[in-house]
């Protein structure tokens, strides 16, 4: 077992480089100013159960330490990188995602990012770094493997539900390129989704210290759009409701809702167990009372859903997979409505779906 060894870039040293830097050649914000932004994003929020969830333990383990502190990453980033997301080796509490991760120079040279599926992406430029947390930790091909030779409709215990794991949004933006969803056979599905110049990678968008992302960069082209949810350029009716001025966030908040029915039919009426979906791990639970909601005492990891079939383990992973990503419809809006259309129209052949109206980018 290798222990990669690094000294913290502390805000001490970035304070040391800044004065360091010649007057003329130091424009934009200030170390104050970074610090504060910092300070106010969720990288900084030491308070947060993505950096404490192993205080007791006293460790982080490897298969998470890669994303959940400082060390972790840095150690990933200065080693082989040969398993995504993943060290050989646990790590100390107590980091936050510091100075450290973007600013040593392992994460300055990054080039080069791998996926969950065995797909290497070179792009990213300046938002490497950011692709190697912001990725999620499966991909299609995971699901693939699981499922094997078990028929579409056989349950089996051999399955398990597979989480993709926060926010994906790196293979959202990619899609197909790094196959983040289930892509269901004989199917296109789009490609990495290209903004205009100047605003397609994470640091375009995203204030790097802050993580904000100021809605004024976008009113130049969508000059008629109030917020995000309501920017759309698309013309086709995608949930054939007919109106085609929405923002592209409803179309895909639609077929999501629809998905999550289809997949609570095909599990009461084929598979025999319903299910009901709960905002946290392991997010599939059995409804033990039926009324497809979640109810007192049924999220509970005891209660987990275990009546898998390979069909109904391919549409929950692409539900969850956008569910995941909270702007997906930023990063790449046709391939979540690919994955989800696909996943309804699989569900279709075995429960009833009205597919009427509905459009496939």
């Amino acid at each position: 077992m290798t222990r990669v060894i690094r000294s913290s870039l502390s805000i001490l040293t970035l304070a040391s480089l800044v004065l360091a830097t010649p007057m003329h050649a130091q424009e934009g914000p200030t170390l104050e100013e970074i610090t504060e932004a910092w300070l106010a994003s969720p990288h900084a929020d030491g308070s947060a159960a993505a950096f404490t969830h192993w205080n007791e333990d006293g460790e982080i383990p490897g298969s998470c330490a890669v994303c959940h502190s400082s060390t972790g990453v840095i150690d990933y980033l200065g080693g082989p990188m040969s398993t995504p997301g993943r060290i050989d080796h646990p790590v100390p509490t107590g980091t936050v995602v510091e100075c450290s991760v973007c600013h040593d120079p392992v994460a300055a040279n990054l080039t080069v990012v791998p996926f969950p599926s065995g797909a290497t992406v070179d792009t990213f430029g300046s938002s490497a770094t950011c692709a190697v947390c912001h990725q999620g930790r499966a991909a299609g091909v995971t699901v693939t493997a699981a499922v094997g030779d078990i028929g579409d409709d056989e349950v089996s215990g051999d399955l398990s539900f597979i989480n993709v794991h926060f926010s994906a949004s790196a293979a959202s933006l990619m899609g197909s390129d790094v196959g983040g969803g289930y892509e269901y056979d004989g199917e296109f599905y789009r490609g990495q989704f290209m903004h205009v110049e100047g605003l397609s990678s994470c640091v375009d968008c995203h204030r790097p210290h802050s993580l904000e992302v100021e809605f004024e960069g976008c009113v130049a082209c969508h000059a008629t759009a109030g917020s995000f949810t309501a920017i759309r350029t698309s013309p086709l009716d995608f949930d054939g409701d007919g109106d085609v001025s929405e923002g592209i966030a409803g179309p895909i908040a639609d077929l999501h809702a629809r998905l999550l029915i289809a997949i609570q039919d095909y599990a009461s009426e084929v598979a025999g167990t319903p299910i009901v979906y709960g905002d946290g791990y392991p997010y599939f639970f059995i409804d033990s009372d039926g009324d497809g909601s979640v109810t007192e005492g049924e999220a509970v990891y005891p209660n987990q859903y275990q009546s898998w079939t390979p069909r109904l383990l391919r549409a929950a992973y692409n539900y969850q997979f956008v569910s995941k990503d909270t702007a997906i419809y930023v990063h790449n809006a046709h391939y979540a409505l690919q994955l989800l259309y696909d996943s309804l129209e699989d569900l279709s052949g075995q429960v009833t779906v009205d597919m009427t109206g509905l459009a496939r980018p």
